[in-house]
């Protein structure tokens, strides 16, 4: 089936060539929000599709795959027991030198702000493919918070020739960067074209745990992994996870802890015997996205929640000190929490008693998206490469 916007678009030769593009991504985060762009790719007859997943989560980027139907024409499977930095960087160098040195592509799409990321685009470089870069000119410019990511997704938007920028906000980074104005394409977030097909009112979750929770409780879904937060500022959250939940008797707090060892073992030794507080492994993204959408708000150091929720009318309680979707702030979706123990519980305590804050958060507009940012990147790729006179006209935000 043909994706709506393709009716739009002129072509200006009877017999186009076809574009050979390779999209890579090596986690969970990146496989949902490049699955939509993935499909949308896969119905277009202008365009070869081809898909590489590095692993550098394994198991946790198989739960979407599977979810999204999708099978990487190559894997490189990099993931290793306790990996670090610099053995996911060189693994992917390694592998997608040699996939490029065996076969030519048009152009290299890559997600966001992840080693794979950065690391592919540098291999496409070195290869003399275009880059693509898909939820480019997010920024905080300070490179450790968030560490890796703030540089990778900066690496990556050096390389990239194509920058596929979600907000308006987005691109004046771009731009004060001195990238080409007519290289950016406002597209909002492919996150928010994924939920159309993963939130269901009539949805049954499949993880035990989540099938036993009383909804009619204020239910609080929990994410907290990122490298820049373990150590004592993961303790703070996880104590002010415990207090919220010890002070407030119809709360329960789900909390999907991460499979890195030091996140698992932070979360048990605190919250392990908490009664109100449900441990629950990394779900798959429908049972995800539907105990998101079912709960009071959500406590997270994720990037793409906080793009996500907002569509659910879900408030969002950000556990880090900075945010590279000030969008979110501006429109009145997010909150900052902090990482110390009563940045956290305050910003917690807050929503859960002051009606009116809360009902603001909740019913505040969803700056990052209105479904179409695959159609858009779709139609900004054809324009680029000659295929349609029209360029795409720009998400409004």
């Amino acid at each position: 089936m043909k994706p709506a916007g393709l009716r739009q678009v002129i072509i200006m030769s009877e017999k186009p060539r076809t574009i050979k593009i390779l999209s890579v991504f090596g986690t969970r985060p990146e496989s949902i929000k490049m699955a939509p762009l993935i499909a949308e790719l896969a119905a277009c007859p202008l365009v070869s599709s081809k898909v590489c997943a590095t692993a550098q989560h394994r198991q946790m980027l198989d739960q979407a795959l599977e979810v999204f139907k999708i099978s990487p024409d190559y894997d490189l499977d990099v993931m290793r027991e306790r990996q670090t930095l610099t053995g996911i960087t060189s693994a992917v160098l390694s592998g997608l030198s040699g996939l490029f040195a065996r076969e030519a592509f048009d152009l290299c799409l890559v997600h966001g702000d992840t080693t794979t990321t950065m690391a592919a685009a540098l291999a496409a470089f070195y290869a003399g493919v275009a880059v693509g870069h898909v939820e480019a000119g997010l920024r905080t410019y300070d490179l450790r918070e968030p560490f890796p990511e703030e540089a990778n997704r900066r690496v990556a938007g050096v390389l990239a020739g194509l920058h596929f920028a979600p907000t308006a906000a987005a691109r004046r980074n771009l731009l004060a960067e001195r990238v080409p104005a007519e290289n950016i394409f406002v597209t909002g977030n492919t996150a928010i074209d994924g939920i159309k097909n993963t939130v269901r009112a009539d949805y049954s979750f499949s993880d035990e745990t989540l099938r036993t929770l009383d909804f009619s409780r204020k239910i609080i879904t929990m994410t907290a992994h990122r490298r820049e937060n373990l150590g004592e500022p993961l303790r703070n959250i996880c104590r002010a996870a415990r207090r919220i939940a010890e002070v407030n008797p119809d709360v329960t707090i789900v909390y999907a802890v991460h499979l890195n060892p030091a996140v698992r073992e932070t979360a048990r030794e605190i919250l392990g015997d908490c009664p109100r507080v449900r441990l629950v492994p990394p779900l798959d993204i429908l049972d995800m996205h539907n105990l998101m959408s079912r709960s009071f708000f959500i406590m997270t150091d994720s990037g793409g929640i906080q793009e996500e929720a907002p569509s659910m009318g879900v408030p969002v309680l950000v556990l880090r000190n900075v945010t590279e979707r000030p969008e979110g702030l501006e429109a009145g979706t997010l909150v900052m929490g902090g990482v110390s123990e009563a940045s956290v519980y305050g910003a917690a305590a807050r929503l859960l008693t002051d009606r009116e804050h809360y009902g603001k958060i909740k019913n505040a507009r969803n700056p990052f998206g209105d479904g179409k940012a695959s159609e858009r990147i779709l139609r900004a790729i054809l324009h680029h490469f000659g295929l349609s006179k029209e360029r795409p006209a720009d998400y409004g935000g």
